[in-house]
């Protein structure tokens, strides 16, 4: 795995016509300002691409004859035939549950059983829309009305979550933590740090639905999750990297929302 620099770049400096920032390669300790120039950001794990020598993950795309893709990450890499076999994150999570089981350390792991999928999938059509889109259907929002419907249906997307989770269920399915969960986490993990202050979902914070924090702690205890979750990345990212809304690349101290989760 090849962890890119959370901080986008312009990946054409070279081109004062070309304003495209993104994703970029960077050895450990590298350090970075944000794209106007303010900030300065660096990170111990950090990777440059060891396969093609690309300096940005738009080259990738290039390479793999997608100039006029969306230049996102993560990406699924064939280093044999040099392109991109996947970049959609709800389908790679899918591959790696089976598709490298002769290679996994732990192959018998299932987080996507045959007989909670159609579970997960009602749950994934909604959250998906409502939750893990509809941050962003609010952040990115140009106008008043946009943003109030999309806020409205972003809390009520998440209030269902809360009633599912009040019957007492550990995970989203029931007793087994799944894909589901790994789906929704990484959004709502982000929302208090994040999505509260920068993307205007001010209205609730995470920390005050009871069964949605319950559900937190739950998953946070889960092998693995702490290991693969980084705030550091995930809050200089978004709060450096789109200039028209955070100029000079102020990050927020608060509010500690991992620490919250060890309580």
């Amino acid at each position: 795995m090849t962890v890119v620099h959370p901080v986008w770049q312009r990946t054409r400096p070279e081109d004062p016509s070309d304003e495209h920032c993104g994703w970029t390669f960077a050895a450990p300790g590298v350090s970075f300002k944000n794209s106007m120039g303010f900030g300065n950001f660096a990170y111990d794990d950090t990777k440059e691409d060891p396969f093609n020598g690309a300096k940005f993950v738009r080259d990738l795309y290039e390479l793999a004859d997608e100039p006029e893709a969306t230049k996102s990450v993560p990406i699924l890499w064939d280093t044999k035939h040099k392109t991109i076999v996947n970049n959609e994150s709800s389908e790679i999570i899918k591959i790696f549950n089976s598709s490298f089981n002769a290679f996994a350390k732990n192959p018998d792991l299932d987080l996507n059983p045959v007989a909670l999928q159609a579970a997960q999938k009602e749950i994934d059509d909604w959250t998906y829309e409502g939750i893990n889109n509809g941050v962003y259907k609010a952040g990115f929002a140009n106008s008043q009305e946009a943003y109030d419907i999309s806020l409205a249906n972003l809390y009520a997307s998440l209030d269902k979550f809360e009633a599912l989770l009040s019957d007492g269920r550990k995970f989203a399915t029931g007793k087994t933590f799944t894909l589901t969960d790994i789906r929704l986490w990484m959004t709502i993990a982000r929302f208090d740090e994040v999505y509260v202050v920068y993307f205007k979902c001010d209205k609730k914070k995470i920390i005050d639905y009871e069964h949605i924090f319950r559900w937190c702690k739950n998953v946070w205890k889960v092998d693995g999750i702490k290991q693969t979750l980084k705030m550091k990345h995930i809050k200089e990212h978004y709060y450096t990297s789109h200039p028209i809304r955070n100029h000079y690349g102020i990050v927020p101290a608060g509010p500690n929302f991992l620490g919250q989760l060890d309580e």
